[in-house]
């Protein structure tokens, strides 16, 4: 896992624990990184199985 998966992953993970979704812009302020390169990094972590969207609760899901 590289280094913005891994601030990405802590990033959604946290404010998940509140009942919150973090947006794109809180993923940009945050990473200081662009759109292309956050959606690389969570398309990674979708792919590795990291990560998982549940469409019917719309929320995270950690493995």
């Amino acid at each position: 896992m590289t280094d913005l998966e891994r601030k990405i992953y802590r990033i959604i993970y946290n404010m998940s624990r509140f009942r919150k979704k973090p947006t794109m812009d809180d993923l940009k302020r945050k990473t200081g990184r662009n759109e292309a390169a956050i959606h690389k990094a969570v398309r990674n972590l979708v792919s590795r199985n990291e990560l998982e969207w549940d469409k019917g609760k719309k929320e995270w899901r950690f493995k």
